[in-house]
């Protein structure tokens, strides 16, 4: 059966997928956060922080045509995804992310996109704190 173990929804990949209850989904989810979180810059993103009244944080990825094609998009959402949920302690409990890629984000990877997180840890930490 071709297909039946491949990567797309394989249950036995030990649940470690990012649950719905950890992302942002509607427009108005990232309107609210765009319109009044914290604004960080990074080289290659834009990271608006807001708290939010759940016991969670939510993540929420925004990648423009301006980055690439719908290949390098999907790419860069998924490394992103893969940062945060392998990086929840970097990321203040209880808020909503949202990344915004920039022009040349297209071409990073885990490490690049991780150590812009890791170098805006403290700002991060400290827009949680500070509204």
């Amino acid at each position: 059966m071709r297909g039946a173990s491949g990567a797309g929804g394989d249950p036995s990949n030990g649940g470690q997928g990012l649950p719905p209850a950890d992302r942002l989904k509607k427009r108005y989810e990232f309107r609210q956060v765009q319109l009044t979180g914290r604004r960080i810059h990074t080289p290659h993103f834009l990271i608006i922080v807001q708290p939010n009244a759940l016991e969670n944080t939510r993540l929420g990825i925004t990648v423009t045509k301006k980055v690439g094609n719908a290949v390098q998009r999907n790419r860069i959402k998924r490394v992103v995804r893969e940062v945060f949920r392998r990086n929840r302690h970097l990321f203040p409990p209880s808020h909503d992310v949202v990344f915004i890629a920039k022009r040349d984000a297209d071409a990073l990877s885990y490490d690049s996109v991780l150590s812009e997180v890791r170098r805006v840890d403290t700002k991060l930490r400290e827009g949680g704190a500070s509204r």
